[in-house]
């Protein structure tokens, strides 16, 4: 079932690639937005940084600002297209990655991690393990940094259903008219802190009103 989830969610984000960013231009998220885009390259100032499922690249100019050397990678070819059409600081490198083994990226190691409304996307059966496999591509020392939605009413597509891992999912419509169901979960601080294991230190947690922050550091 986790399998075809991921799939799903793949096809999802490939058929959505032009016009993903239309999210980001919902009024009542700007304030939420804007903030974020200020605070991000502060983490990541002089260090090498690995960025996970950057798909069309909204945050990586953000995050990528003040880093050292920034590699953005996704797993769709489609996604990246649309990052590749963007203005990038120099210093990043796009590539094609699967973001649950991270093979492609060899054993390169790095002194950062950001992920960008990925989290939401991960079964929750399989986080604790995909986390062991980013930290193990991490060095000591490292900040990590994850972005992603909270879940506001007015403002996000209703949950469609539970399934009995607890993963939540939703109905979301394409422009040409097909219906993908996407797991989308929204987690509370306690819920995943507990995940991080115990290489994670200075544990912090930013809520805002759409979105939530979670960054640490690797011991």
């Amino acid at each position: 079932m986790a399998g075809e989830v991921v799939h799903n969610m793949r096809d999802y984000y490939a058929h959505r690639a032009a016009y993903y960013e239309r999210v980001y231009f919902k009024p009542e998220r700007q304030t939420d937005l804007r903030a974020m885009e200020a605070w991000l390259p502060g983490p990541f100032a002089g260090r090498r940084v690995l960025e996970v499922a950057c798909g069309t690249g909204w945050w990586t100019p953000h995050g990528a600002r003040d880093a050292a050397h920034w590699l953005a990678t996704d797993v769709n070819p489609e996604t990246l297209a649309v990052a590749r059409t963007k203005a990038l600081p120099p210093c990043v490198e796009l590539a094609t990655v699967d973001a649950y083994t991270l093979a492609e990226v060899g054993d390169r190691r790095f002194s950062g991690a950001f992920a960008g409304c990925w989290w939401s996307h991960v079964p929750l059966q399989q986080l604790a393990g995909w986390l062991q496999t980013l930290h193990a591509r991490l060095e000591p020392g490292a900040r990590v940094v994850f972005l992603d939605n909270s879940f506001v009413q007015t403002s996000n597509t209703p949950i469609s259903r539970h399934d009995e891992h607890g993963n939540t999912y939703q109905d979301r419509t394409l422009d040409d008219g097909s219906v993908h169901e996407v797991v989308k979960n929204f987690p509370t601080p306690e819920q995943a802190t507990a995940l991080l294991g115990p290489r994670a230190q200075q544990v912090q947690w930013s809520d805002y009103t759409h979105y939530w922050v979670l960054s640490y550091e690797l011991a």
